[in-house]
Parts: structure tokens; C-alpha cells; sequence
């Protein structure tokens, strides 16, 4: 696929900053003023909090010319302005440019703004990449048995931390690492471009993210998080490169967001089989709107597969997909444990699509030979309601797990037009619409007629929450920055 070509401008006035001893330009920061060796014109912006103090990454050392490495600016920076945490906070502006970095680690109380036409460039080189140990709730990493590495933006153990700008853009120049994964070279697991870990009040809008090494946006072990106004792409045939991957995570508001993927568009997650089981910190309490998606090859919501932490009270509604595998997707397996359940979903447009419904009880990755078989997921309660799609190759595909049925599925309100699946590539001529094992549960007003085992319920509407969770009256606050 084409990709948005993000333009950067040209420099006219190339600003040289002379002796100026750090005394000074600091002391400008306590006095919340921007260097003058730096001219910005002012401007607002939306946010959860408001900062006292700013600097501009150029009063660091950076040059935007997309070759020289910026990696230290950022991290001298971000560290200089952490004295700051206790006395407001602070906003670090990164200006139009091209700014090649490593990864980078973020600081508490802190906001990170993209100009328009700031683009910062994730290096190439993998000494740039801090090697990371692997998540304690996946027991290995996903492309590599050893460690990780540390994503580009990437904090841990933070309060108040913000990523927004003016549409500014974040560009993984993901081709090398999936050229890497696909040549079997990888020792570590490819970085993502945004992680964040342990932390709460955690903010991402009102940006662009292009061409991740894999993951795009990965809030784990976290709690009190926004994501909205995101355009989120990457090649459809890119590798792993899902859009946003709430892991783990508790009181999380995904709305307005974009989303062309190589994979899940968003993927709800809670930790890999018996290293999940043990760690046991579910995803829970999250609501998704206003969200479109393009991925052919995968879903427009995924919960799972690794979900052996449990995921609940997910309610997703005013969703779009076009030209995608699926739309809600649950996949789980043998081995996970864990649970799905309290799964609410209204208000779905979907054209050309290759499953409306799919549910998959043998999703059978594993970390490693230990996981226990016994060890089986719950899911129930399962509610889908006001749905209408076109071009359809299969309507249902739900298929739980012998002795573990999938149960309390509900659907209603739902029109499904079938697409002439004579000409459909690899799928026989007289596929069901519907195929189903080992589920239960109830539907009504569904067309085309859904199998045996979701019998008519008449006048039935599925549940959808009235109440609102905590993370929905949080109130965003409008900023000023004054030259």
C-alpha cells in the first residue's frame, strides 16, 4: 500500500547557539521561558495536564536533518527537565525537522509535543536499541526466546506522562527489522514504537505513527490511559505491526483513531499461558469508539490470544472496518486459562469483510512446552448488537473448545449481505455462512439465519452498559505554550 509522504520543511534559518552556559539556559526554564535562540510562535493544545516549565529539543544539541543522531538531545533533555516533576512539570517540543534517534526513555509529570512537520526517525542501527529482559507475563519475547528491545519511546514506573503534539509524526522505518525477522535473524524481539510500563495517567494524541518495527502503541501494566486521535499506518503485508495493544491494563479510553495494519488494529491482551496465569493482572474496564480499520489479513479488534491474565468489561461501539479479516475477534486456546468475558459491542458498519463473527479455540502459540493443558480459558458473556455489513464472506465462525464451550454469546440486530463466494480465492463454493462448535447463546433479528447452536430469541436486545467507567469523565484541559 502507499503510505502518507511525510514532508519535512526546509530549514531557512539555521539558528547556532554560541557559548551560552547551561546556567543560563536553564535558569530560562525556571522562569518558564523558551530560549531565545529558539523562536516559536505560541500555541495551544489539549491534555490532561498542563506543564509550568518548557525547552525546545534544538536547546539540546539536536539537528533535524534526518542523519545526525539525536539520541543523547533527547535523553539530556528529558533528564534536565525532570527536576521539574515536583513544580508542574514540564513540555519538551520537538519542532519541525527530521530527528533521528534510539530509543529514548520518558520522566514523570512530563509532555512530549510533535510540532507539525516534526518527524522523529527511529534508527537502524541496533546499538541504538537498549536490550530490554523480557515481560514477565510472556515468559520470552514474541520473535526471539532472549530479551527485547527497548521501544522508542519507552518509560516505566511513570505518573502524568503525555505524547501529543500538532499531528506531528513518529516513523519506526520499520523495513529493516522486517526484513531481519523474515531472514531469521533476529536474537532479540523487534522494538515497538511507543511502551509504556507500571504507570498510570498515561496520555497518546493527536499524532502520526508510521512504519513500526512491530507493535505501534503498548501501555502494559498500566492504569488511567487515553489513546485518541491517532493515525496509525503501516504496509498491510508489514509484520506484527498491530495499532494499539492495551496489555495488562485497567481504566483505558481508545477514541478517534485511524488505523491501516499489517495486524490487529487494536489487540486487548493479558499475558502468555502459565506465565500470564501467574503474573494476573487482567485487562479490564475499557471502552473503544469512533475507530476505523484496514487490515485484510487480521482483525478490527482482537482479544487475545494471549489473554491468560483474563480480559473483562471491554465495550467497544461506532466502529468501522473496510477491507478487513475480521471484525471482533477472540482467540484463545488450550493452555492459556484466563478468561474473556463481559464483552459488549454495538454499532458496527463493515464492508468487505472475510468473518463478521470469529471466535477461535485453538489460537495453539505457545512460549514453551510448560504451559499446563489443563489450564482452560472462560468465555462468557459475549454481546454483539446493531451491526450491518456488506460484502461478506463468512458470517460466523465460532468454534470454542471441547469440554470448554464458549458460552452466553449474544446477537441481535445484525444484517449481514454475503458476497458471491464463487469468486472469492481459496474458499469453497458452498461455505456455510455460519459454522459452529462446541458454543452456546441466543440471537434474534439476524440475517442470514445463524446456526443451531445460537437459537432465536424473540425481542431479545443485547446488553449494552448504561454506566460510564471512571476513565470516561476524565476532562481534557487546554494548554497554552508562550514563546
Amino acid at each position: 500500500m502507499s503510505h502518507q509522504n511525510i514532508k519535512s520543511p526546509r530549514f531557512q534559518n539555521f539558528y547556532i547557539i554560541g557559548v551560552i552556559s547551561a546556567v543560563l539556559i536553564f535558569g530560562s526554564l525556571v522562569e518558564c521561558r523558551v530560549p531565545s535562540s529558539s523562536k516559536l510562535n505560541n500555541f495551544d493544545y489539549t491534555a490532561i495536564n498542563c506543564r509550568k516549565h518548557s525547552a525546545i529539543l534544538t536547546d539540546f544539541g539536536a539537528v533535524g536533518d534526518g542523519k545526525t543522531l539525536n539520541t543523547k538531545a533527547f535523553n539530556s533533555a528529558i533528564t534536565k527537565l525532570s527536576q521539574y516533576a515536583n513544580d508542574g512539570g514540564a513540555l519538551l517540543i520537538v519542532p519541525p525537522g527530521k530527528w533521528l534517534t534510539g530509543s529514548f526513555n520518558l520522566t514523570s509529570h512530563f509532555t512530549l509535543f510533535l510540532q507539525k512537520d516534526a518527524v522523529i526517525l527511529g534508527s537502524q542501527d541496533e546499538a541504538d536499541w537498549p536490550e530490554l529482559p523480557v515481560l514477565p507475563s510472556y515468559g520470552r519475547g514474541r520473535d526471539a526466546p532472549d530479551g527485547r528491545f527497548s521501544s522508542l519511546i519507552f518509560g516505566t514506573h511513570l505518573t502524568d506522562v503525555i505524547i501529543t503534539g500538532n499531528n506531528g509524526t513518529i516513523d519506526g522505518q520499520g523495513s529493516y527489522w522486517w526484513d531481519k525477522l523474515k531472514k531469521e535473524e533476529l536474537k532479540l524481539t523487534r522494538p515497538y514504537l511507543i511502551e509504556i510500563m507500571y504507570s498510570d495517567q498515561i496520555q497518546i494524541s493527536n499524532l502520526t505513527l508510521i512504519n513500526s518495527p512491530s507493535w505501534n502503541v503498548h501501555p502494559i501494566y498500566s492504569s488511567n490511559i487515553i489513546v485518541n486521535g491517532l493515525t496509525i499506518l503501516a504496509p498491510v503485508d508489514s509484520p506484527n505491526t498491530d495499532g494499539i495493544n492495551p496489555d495488562s491494563c485497567t481504566n483505558v479510553r481508545i477514541e478517534d483513531n485511524y488505523i491501516v495494519s499489517g495486524d490487529d488494529c487494536i489487540a486487548i491482551k493479558s499475558g502468555w499461558d502459565e506465565y500470564g496465569i501467574k503474573f494476573g493482572k487482567p485487562s479490564q474496564k475499557i471502552i473503544i469508539r469512533r475507530l476505523t480499520c484496514i487490515s485484510p489479513d487480521s482483525a478490527m479488534i482482537a482479544l487475545g490470544s494471549e489473554m491468560s491474565g483474563g480480559i473483562q468489561d471491554v465495550r467497544a461501539e461506532d466502529l468501522t472496518a473496510i477491507n478487513t479479516e475480521s471484525a471482533v475477534r477472540i482467540k484463545s486456546a488450550v493452555g492459556r486459562g484466563g478468561f474473556v468475558k463481559d464483552i459488549f459491542v454495538k454499532g458496527l458498519n463493515l464492508n468487505t469483510m472475510k468473518y463478521v463473527f470469529w471466535m477461535t479455540g485453538s489460537y495453539g502459540q505457545h512460549p514453551d512446552d510448560k504451559f499446563d493443558p489443563k489450564a482452560l480459558p472462560e468465555i462468557n458473556g459475549i454481546n454483539f448488537r446493531d451491526i450491518t455489513a456488506k460484502n461478506v464472506t463468512i458470517a460466523g465462525q465460532l468454534e470454542g473448545i471441547s469440554n470448554d464451550p464458549y458460552t452466553g454469546i449474544c446477537i441481535s440486530n445484525v444484517t449481514i449481505e454475503m458476497s458471491n463466494v464463487e469468486k472469492v480465492e481459496k474458499v469453497p463454493k458452498k461455505k456455510l455462512p455460519w459454522n459452529c462448535t462446541d458454543i452456546s447463546g441466543f440471537t434474534s433479528n439476524v440475517v442470514p439465519q445463524p446456526c443451531s447452536l445460537l437459537p432465536e430469541k424473540e425481542k431479545l436486545e443485547c446488553p449494552y452498559p448504561s454506566d460510564k467507567l471512571a476513565i470516561e469523565s476524565v476532562k481534557f484541559k487546554t494548554c497554552s505554550f508562550k514563546s
